[in-house]
């Protein structure tokens, strides 16, 4: 019984960039799980929040600069721990081709916005929440999508919507979808390897 649960895990490798809040919320998700499990989380922030999670819950970590993302050592790297899914939570630098090309249908990211809205290089973070305000929109929400050789261009395989026409401040409409972020992404995650 115990090799048939090995050969049924499926590994999911995080990329995230910073505080990690959504790496926190899918590392728990998956933490008593006998068929998904984090196994690596990659950074190119060598300050970033998300690796004192990944160290607190004895995930392995790599931090790599742009140099290594782009000339196929990091995906040298990644082979080595066989992701099923490469999830990018908060990752804000330019995807590779290389990884994505060896991992085909298996990179997926999540965007802060409704895509097409407010995507596309430049919006990330706090950016998107702005403009959302700004421009008085009555709703905003989170798109899970796959990753290609553009920025925010891959197909939608998740999207849903929060009312934030009464938030007072961009950090209002952030909040709010922040918890859509932490509800959903964990779940589509699942959903997506149980269907592999």
């Amino acid at each position: 019984m115990q090799n048939e649960t090995h050969f049924l895990m499926k590994n999911i490798v995080l990329f995230a960039s910073g505080g990690g809040s959504n790496a926190q919320q899918i590392i728990s998700y998956f933490l008593h799980s006998e068929i998904n499990k984090v196994v690596l989380v990659l950074t190119n922030n060598a300050n970033a929040g998300v690796l004192a999670i990944a160290e607190s819950n004895t995930i392995p970590t790599i931090v790599f600069d742009k140099d290594e993302l782009n000339d196929g050592s990091v995906l040298r790297k990644l082979q080595a721990f066989n992701p099923s899914l490469i999830v990018l939570a908060g990752f804000l630098l330019k995807f590779p081709g290389n990884i994505i090309e060896a991992y085909p249908g298996r990179v997926i990211n999540i965007h802060p916005a409704l895509l097409p809205n407010y995507g596309g290089k430049g919006m990330y973070g706090m950016h998107v929440h702005r403009a959302v305000h700004q421009n008085k929109d009555k709703e905003s929400g989170i798109t899970i999508h796959y990753v290609n050789d553009n920025y925010d261009e891959g197909n939608v395989i998740f999207q849903t919507s929060v009312v934030v026409d009464a938030c007072a401040s961009p950090e209002e409409v952030a909040q709010k979808v922040l918890e859509l972020e932490h509800e959903h992404f964990p779940k589509v995650i699942e959903q997506l390897l149980d269907a592999m």
